[in-house]
């Protein structure tokens, strides 16, 4: 079944232009190694630029520079952004020990970028030294393959260091999930390891030779805890356990963030629950999954390609059929489970096996030696000496993990010294988050890594004022409308509209279950801080007992709750 053709609704209308240079690229080859070769310019020329997403990578510039380049007649300063494969985040001492040599010597900016993809990002790699890092990689057992473009991305998995059986266990499956749904073309060894070029034809079973209508994201859940927001995915397994051992799933499909300021055709959408599945059907239910959106999703129309779209224009019922159909699995009922939290636990936690954890908060993921905090010199240094491993979550931080008691106090004494630990980091700066956006970020309308540290000390004063220094906002920032920093799941999320403006969305739920409406449109940092001030005292004055300020604004009629995100968002 995974032969299928297309469906005829779009056999008759005009392809994007992507679906063209998929389909002549040689299967993801193109002439990226001839680009390789060229010393007039810094960038990728032609569909390359599209190519090397497939491969992890974006071709970025400084944006703070480009005016400055251009009044001296240069070209932008182009440089590369890679994004690691690393499923479920877990990554050793001793190949994070070398991805920081690697950024310290060979990036511009010289640090690390943990995503809200559970992985680490290298920001300005310039084209010289990008085959060696890619050769870096291999060398510590990882790569960047199929981290960007029309394909299944990075696969995460919930950061659970208290359950030590079952996260292994569900780390286990986000790792098979990621290696069943790769691209098999063998183009990343040929131009990135110099591997022998092979005279066989390439073939792509699941994933087809124009690959995905677009990119697809797949993550791996354990409640209560939904630190990975599985409503902003394609698809999600839920973990069901027994005793504390994994025995099978509930998939979700069709979650979705991004969408188009003033396309009314875009929006966001919660996933849609298919039912219950064993474990041993769990690659055979994600590659029919995959499959159905390879050959049902639009081609034409990239902006309605993701696997929501699909949902909602051939119906939950019959997307969930044709899967039944592909992977000859019947979904029985969907097990119960309960969502009590999101955010990571952060601070010592001890694990049924006796195993010690400690998460530290990285705010907005970026790890460097600042001035008052030399967080990318203790890591190393951590690293140097700890038998565990790193578990990076899908809200920017890290987890020192699986430590005996007698190591406690030695890691500990590092973190603090290294700023890695503060104890006077508030709940709001904890639950608060924001993508990369200016400067690198090409999509970026507005600023958002370099906003939120400030605008969060505002917003952590406004709460101080009405007694709530000790209470927590769920509080997205994000450049563009594009997602990334989860600002549709956010309990206020701003969505970056110009150059100090934003969209400000209010609403969205403690655990991630609720996605938020627009409050106001196209409005300044004092307007949203204005706001803030308003409604956050009047859920000081008025809440009901555990309310958190999502409910509040909800219960209190200040913005009406989204019920249905495809038909009711914009209504």
């Amino acid at each position: 079944m995974s032969k299928q053709q297309p469906k005829a609704t779009f056999l008759e209308a005009k392809f994007s232009d992507n679906e063209r240079l998929k389909g002549e690229s040689n299967f993801l080859r193109g002439t990226i190694m001839q680009d390789l070769q060229d010393g007039l310019t810094g960038g990728f020329n032609g569909d390359n630029f599209q190519l090397i997403r497939f491969h992890g990578m974006y071709q970025q510039d400084d944006r703070d520079l480009r005016a400055e380049r251009a009044d001296q007649k240069l070209e932008p300063l182009i440089n590369m952004m890679l994004r690691c494969r690393l499923p479920g985040g877990v990554i050793t001492p001793q190949q994070w020990l070398g991805i920081d040599t690697f950024a310290a010597e060979y990036t511009i900016y010289g640090s690390i970028r943990l995503t809200t993809r559970q992985t680490f990002q290298f920001h300005g790699v310039l084209k010289p030294n990008l085959k060696s890092m890619h050769k870096m990689l291999h060398h510590l057992g990882l790569d960047s393959i199929a981290t960007a473009g029309d394909v299944n991305r990075n696969v995460l998995c919930t950061s659970n260091p208290v359950e030590s059986a079952l996260h292994h266990q569900a780390w286990e499956w986000a790792k098979k999930i990621s290696e069943h749904l790769l691209p098999k073309t063998h183009a990343y060894a040929e131009i990135w390891l110099d591997g022998k070029k092979t005279e066989t034809t390439d073939v792509e079973p699941i994933l087809g030779a124009t690959y995905l209508p677009r990119k697809f994201k797949t993550t791996v859940v354990i409640p209560p805890l939904n630190d990975v927001d599985l409503h902003a995915n394609d698809l999600s397994f839920i973990a069901i356990s027994d005793n504390g051992q994994l025995v099978g799933f509930n998939v979700l499909v069709g979650g979705g963030l991004a969408m188009t300021h003033g396309d009314r055709s875009t929006y966001p959408r919660k996933a849609s629950e298919f039912g219950f599945i064993c474990l041993m059907d769990t690659l055979k239910v994600a590659e029919a999954v995959i499959t159905t959106q390879r050959d049902w999703g639009n081609r034409s129309n990239r902006k309605n390609a993701k696997t929501k779209y699909t949902l909602e224009r051939e119906g939950v019922g019959a997307f969930r059929r044709e899967v039944e159909i592909r992977s000859g699995v019947q979904f029985a009922p969907t097990r119960p489970y309960t969502f009590t939290e999101r955010g990571d636990r952060f601070g010592w936690v001890k694990g049924i096996d006796n195993q010690w954890h400690l998460t530290l908060f990285i705010e907005n993921g970026r790890i460097l030696d600042y001035p008052d905090r030399t967080l990318k010199t203790g890591l190393a240094e951590i690293a140097r000496i700890h038998k565990g491993d790193f578990r990076l979550t899908a809200n920017q931080n890290l987890i020192i993990a699986g430590l005996d008691e007698k190591d406690k106090d030695t890691i500990e004494v590092l973190a603090r010294r290294h700023g890695l630990i503060n104890n006077n980091v508030s709940a709001q700066r904890k639950a608060s988050m924001a993508c990369v956006a200016f400067p690198t970020c090409p999509l970026a309308m507005a600023e958002a890594e370099r906003f939120l540290p400030q605008f969060v000390s505002k917003v952590e004063m406004i709460m101080s004022g009405h007694g709530l220094s000790n209470d927590e906002i769920v509080l997205r920032v994000t450049g563009c409308p594009n997602g990334c920093g989860r600002a549709m799941l956010a309990e206020i999320g701003l969505v970056g509209k110009a150059i100090g403006r934003y969209n400000l969305y209010l609403g969205g739920d403690r655990i991630g279950t609720r996605i938020p409406r627009m409050y106001r449109e196209n409005i300044t940092e004092d307007e949203i801080l204005s706001i803030i001030d308003d409604t956050a005292g009047r859920w000081a004055r008025e809440r009901q007992p555990q309310e958190s300020y999502g409910d509040y604004v909800v219960r209190a009629g200040i913005i009406r709750p989204v019920l249905d995100s495809a038909r009711d968002f914009y209504d």
